[in-house]
């Protein structure tokens, strides 16, 4: 792969205890082409190195160092994951010379090659961009199996990024794109967005969401105050569908707890409501891959973001392994 990197041992450092209670102790760096069938529960993370749908969408550039950051950070949490499941760092996907879709295509290879490894991926941005690259791998590896197995988007978001690729494709595109490929195909787009902001969102966005029969849920309702309204939205989407992908853009958070992004606003939501959410997600036993987006070190704050997005990693690692 053009635009693969080898996982690097140096990221996966922290307190030794020589018992396995840290992650950097539990994971295996394992380049891609040494990976083998997981026999037993297990987790790959993939970085997905690249800014240039940020630059090309305007937006502060810098993500390409988010996926080290992030798993740094990850690396020196404590490990509860049982000892039957498996961690694997499998490296990065990088953009080289502004060649994004190039990256997305690699990308999109790689998710398909973990998934018929029967790993569990989470994919560590990079810019958003990073979302229609991982569609398109867990789409190659359904049509693979020739089920016609659907996939309903759920993302974490305060924008749609449902802009038009009329010129190029970046960052505020991806779900655009997957929507028109989906029009092609004569397949139902399931997209659901949580966190939605009306000051992130110009009125063509919002029609385009009509148009397009997106369902999201405004900021000011994704709070754990309508919890229980949430919930509903939840179960009934991901009832519709056989298999859900989850997309986390940590830009949605308030900057009170993700300064280090592309594009910061105090007006995001809370880690809490996005736990909760999560929670009943993995709870649905369809949830396939996720990714974690926009994570920006240059403008991060004591490694706040990058400990945020970590985790949600955690988080989301011992849930779907029972840890």
């Amino acid at each position: 792969m053009k635009h693969y990197s080898l996982p690097k041992k140096d990221l996966w450092t922290g307190r030794i205890s020589n018992k396995w209670l840290y992650l950097h102790e539990k994971v295996h760096c394992t380049p891609l082409d040494e990976l083998l069938e997981a026999q037993k529960k297990s987790i790959a993370l993939l970085g997905y190195a690249c800014d240039e749908g940020v630059r090309r969408n305007q937006g502060r550039v810098g993500a390409s160092d988010g996926p080290d950051a992030i798993k740094n950070s990850f690396a020196k949490m404590p490990n509860h994951l049982g000892s039957n499941v498996l961690l694997h760092d499998v490296g990065s996907i990088a953009c080289d010379g502004g060649d994004m879709e190039s990256a997305q295509n690699q990308l999109a290879e790689a998710v398909g090659l973990l998934l018929q490894k029967k790993q569990f991926p989470i994919v560590l941005g990079g810019g958003h961009d990073v979302a229609y690259g991982h569609y398109n791998g867990i789409k190659s590896y359904l049509d693979a199996k020739k089920e016609g197995q659907t996939i309903g988007i759920i993302n974490f978001d305060a924008h749609f990024d449902l802009r038009k690729n009329t010129e190029q494709s970046n960052s505020g595109t991806p779900f655009y794109q997957i929507a028109k490929d989906c029009e092609k195909e004569g397949v139902d787009f399931n997209y659901l967005c949580l966190g939605i902001r009306k000051d992130a969102n110009d009125r063509n966005l919002f029609q385009t969401a009509r148009d397009l029969d997106v369902i999201y849920v405004m900021s000011e309702t994704f709070q754990v105050t309508f919890l229980e309204e949430i919930t509903t939205f939840i179960n009934a989407f991901t009832k519709n569908v056989d298999h859900v992908y989850v997309t986390i853009d940590l830009d949605g958070f308030s900057s009170a707890f993700a300064p280090g992004v592309s594009a910061a606003s105090p007006m995001g939501f809370t880690p809490h409501i996005v736990l909760e959410c999560l929670k009943t997600i993995i709870g649905s036993g369809k949830l396939i891959s996720m990714d974690i987006a926009e994570m920006n070190p240059k403008y991060d704050i004591d490694g706040q973001t990058a400990k945020l997005a970590a985790s949600l990693m955690h988080h989301v690692a011992h849930a779907v392994t029972g840890g």
